[in-house]
């Protein structure tokens, strides 16, 4: 189940709405935990019992590590945590890939292949590794004190709204938020206002450029110009974006209509002066996961050379590249942006920072633009092509790409990716998409919330193509 299906949409929010608002304050939490588990079963009803048996020992072993005092026990305790997290994202999402690879290798020396029965990855596998990990190892920092019972741990780790893509969030942001929450109708407004503004990124604009994208990357090698190869990768670059930050919306708007907080994940990142800034725009909770539990650790900034801190750049883009999928296309695209990141540190930052920002604007837009290449393509012939045909200056425009709805969605898309530049572009986003403007929280923020709600739901109805592109993270 998504949050851009009919079924979430008219069934499954308003009934969990309801339930939720009706019952007393002792019983909401229970009612959070039966439909988060409803939500994911749904979905994938043949893990749901096997990641419940897991986190609920790795509950114990946490519970374990924190009451250990002699300090090699609880190393003990922390190895077992991670190792059963980890174990699960490797078996699920990294085994097919591993033992592929294996197999390219044996072939190539004339051994037989190793046979392996073909894994299908659960629903948000990464963001719940993520999560559980957090727990954790902020549990083993002192950081946070580990949940008493069971069910509240798994409400934490199975909270709908944020189970299948995002925002990854740290256990001590809500920790607060468990058992106490209030919410007034302002916030319910403004928490729908939110979500109705996220299903629209994701359904009006993701999911119409993502159509065109599709088409134009399918394209046969002879039928691809350089028209079309900008048009398909232009189309995608907005498409991710919409389409994540349009979920990540819906799980912040959700959230709120009962009384959760989450933390932001995209800060307007295509308006970045440089690709240093972009990580810092672009979904903000993995980076700050990487920063925290992998970057500093490895010494971060205060390491005593410069290459050692070109490494652990490297080293975490690398392996940020891997989490997105388990494909060497992806492990590209992280060394691809690790390399600017690179060249930020040793002078580019200072060039771009000195410049016009717009025309800063504009080149970290196109280093970005190239690197959904790598993203979006599998296969490193395709990327070849691609890539071939964006430089061959070959222009010309196939008839069926002449489409109104077309140029509409892309040029709405670069409207509202790059208006925050002005400042009454960041003045409307306070208004509108924070819902800060006292009079949007009554009567006009439910009519607009309405009015985009039946808006999506009629796209949906019509329109057979509604991906849901987060599935392999």
């Amino acid at each position: 189940m998504v949050f851009s299906s009919i079924l979430f949409l008219l069934y499954f929010l308003p009934a969990f709405l309801l339930c939720y608002h009706l019952v007393g304050e002792r019983q909401k939490n229970f009612v959070i935990l039966v439909f988060s588990l409803l939500f994911y079963s749904w979905g994938a009803p043949k893990f749901v019992f096997v990641l419940l048996i897991l986190t609920g020992i790795d509950f114990f072993v946490v519970k374990k590590m924190f009451r250990s005092e002699e300090k090699r026990k609880r190393q003990f305790w922390l190895v077992i945590s991670i190792c059963i997290n980890m174990g699960l994202l490797f078996y699920f999402k990294y085994s097919n890939f591993f033992v592929d690879n294996v197999n390219v290798v044996l072939a190539q020396m004339g051994f037989q292949n190793i046979s392996w029965t073909k894994l299908v990855l659960p629903i948000g596998i990464s963001f719940f590794t993520f999560e559980t990990l957090t727990y954790s190892i902020d549990a083993y920092r002192k950081v946070i004190t580990p949940l008493k019972k069971l069910p509240d741990y798994y409400l934490y780790i199975f909270l709908f709204p944020k189970l299948i893509a995002g925002p990854i969030v740290r256990f001590s942001l809500i920790e607060d938020q468990m058992h106490r929450r209030t919410v007034s109708g302002e916030d319910f407004v403004a928490g729908f206002l939110r979500f109705a503004i996220g299903l629209g990124k994701k359904v009006l604009i993701a999911n119409t450029l993502g159509l065109h994208a599709d088409q134009i990357i399918a394209l046969p090698q002879n039928e691809l110009n350089s028209s079309l190869a900008w048009i398909g990768i232009l189309c995608y670059t907005f498409q991710i974006y919409f389409d994540f930050s349009g979920y990540s919306d819906m799980a912040l708007g959700i959230g709120r209509m009962v009384g959760f907080r989450f933390p932001e994940n995209f800060n307007n990142p295509y308006t970045s002066g440089s690709i240093t800034e972009f990580w810092r725009r672009w979904h903000m909770t993995l980076g700050m996961w990487m920063r925290e539990y992998l970057y500093i650790p490895l010494g971060g900034n205060h390491v005593k050379t410069k290459s050692r801190l070109y490494f652990n750049l490297w080293i975490v883009f690398l392996l940020s590249g891997l989490w997105h999928g388990a494909s060497w296309n992806f492990v590209a695209w992280g060394a691809f942006h690790g390399f600017f990141l690179i060249l930020d540190r040793i002078f580019l930052l200072k060039i771009l920072e000195s410049i016009w920002k717009p025309i800063a604007v504009l080149f970290t837009f196109f280093v970005v633009m190239v690197g959904w290449v790598l993203f979006r393509i599998e296969d490193f012939h395709s990327i070849k092509i691609f890539m071939r045909a964006l430089c061959n200056f070959n222009f010309g425009m196939a008839d069926r790409f002449y489409q109104i709805e077309l140029w509409v969605t892309l040029f709405a898309a670069i409207v509202f990716s790059f208006f925050t530049l002005s400042g009454w572009g960041k003045k409307v986003q306070e208004k509108f998409y924070f819902a800060q403007s006292g009079i949007l929280r009554k009567i006009p923020g439910v009519l607009l919330s309405i009015a985009l709600l039946k808006l999506c739901i009629a796209y949906i109805t019509t329109s057979g193509f509604n991906p849901f592109i987060y599935f392999r993270f």
